[in-house]
């Protein structure tokens, strides 16, 4: 994505994902906290904040699709760890701990999100999703399985839990596990993911 930047526009972003800046574009750091827990689930907890005017262009490095979710007041996001790329200075962010899906994601930890928050003015937010990325709009009670590693973000009004199934096959046996995603909402699927 490059992003041309107005004078006092700024957007934040992980400092690994900038391709090339211009050297005029001033660039800050903001403390997002949460210590050691961030850490614990593979977050940064300094993101690097690019103020304008000037250009600058940022990047994962896999093969996917960038998805660009224009977020009005109001509107809350959640967003698998290592997806996010890059942010309006209009959004809040913070992370959620979704515990009891201890088996599923992050041996042990649960499973951080970052949330993306919008208050008084509209944001936009940059996600990079592996492979190609399709989103369900779930209605209110409507249920979706999905494999844990292709989940990339969700409305928060969208609840997830944990889905254990045993699958038999005469004499042999194994654990699925799946997230469960209860509307209403969107969820976004990725095509490809690795499980961290």
């Amino acid at each position: 994505a490059e992003l041309a930047l107005a004078a006092g526009d700024a957007v934040f972003f992980e400092h690994h994902v900038v391709l090339w800046k211009e050297p005029a574009l001033a660039i800050s750091v903001m403390d997002v906290g949460g210590g050691i827990q961030r850490m614990a689930g593979g977050m940064p907890r300094i993101l690097n904040v690019a103020t304008g005017p000037g250009r600058i262009a940022v990047s994962r490095d896999a093969a996917g699709e960038l998805v660009v979710l224009p977020l009005h007041p109001g509107m809350e996001i959640d967003v698998r760890g290592h997806a996010f790329l890059a942010g309006t200075h209009s959004l809040d962010y913070s992370f959620v701990r979704l515990k009891g899906l201890t088996n599923i994601l992050h041996g042990g930890d649960g499973m951080f999100m970052d949330r993306f928050v919008t208050e008084g003015e509209s944001g936009l937010l940059l996600l990079h999703g592996c492979g190609n990325v399709f989103q369900r709009t779930l209605a209110s009670g409507e249920t979706i399985l999905v494999e844990p590693g292709a989940f990339l973000y969700k409305d928060s009004s969208v609840n997830l839990e944990t889905s254990h199934q045993k699958v038999r096959t005469g004499a042999f046996s194994h654990d699925l596990y799946l997230a469960e995603l209860h509307g209403p909402g969107r969820v976004a699927i990725q095509t490809m993911y690795v499980h961290h």
